[in-house]
């Protein structure tokens, strides 16, 4: 699937909730769905600064595409992860680079954060678009 595709799944899922306590209960849902990270990736390195709570990102390229893995240790967050990483898990690092990440505002996540929490989701999608670039970088010198 594309990641738009993808998002546009989201959006209907969430759009079946009525209130936010709904949505909340569904988020938290998918993040305790979401496979805890290996000890040994819960480290510095990956964790996402900006995030009041902790959250790791690991990303992997395998074929031409970047596989994502993350955790949180807050479970709203979590929840935020599992979204996040199911839009752009398995995605090329130009898909990536070239798709806004626009269900966030379209379930109304964002405005039913609180600033700390938005600004932890803004680090973890723009370190998405890192790994993103840098992924793309190595691609086009291999092709050369």
């Amino acid at each position: 699937m594309t990641i738009n595709e993808i998002q546009q799944e989201i959006i209907e899922e969430f759009s079946a909730f009525e209130d936010w306590m709904d949505k909340y209960s569904y988020l938290i849902e998918l993040g305790n769905e979401l496979k805890d990270l290996d000890p040994k990736d819960k480290i510095d390195q990956y964790i996402i600064k900006g995030c009041q709570s902790r959250v790791w990102l690991v990303s992997d390229f395998v074929d031409g595409k970047i596989i994502f893995r993350g955790e949180s240790d807050a479970v709203i967050v979590k929840g935020m992860v599992a979204l996040l990483l199911r839009v752009v898990s398995n995605q090329t690092p130009k898909e990536i680079i070239n798709n806004e990440l626009y269900f966030v505002d379209e379930i109304g996540l964002k405005q039913h954060l609180s600033p700390t929490r938005s600004n932890g989701l803004l680090a973890m999608i723009k370190q998405i678009k890192l790994y993103a670039v840098a992924y793309n970088r190595i691609s086009e010198k291999e092709n050369e």
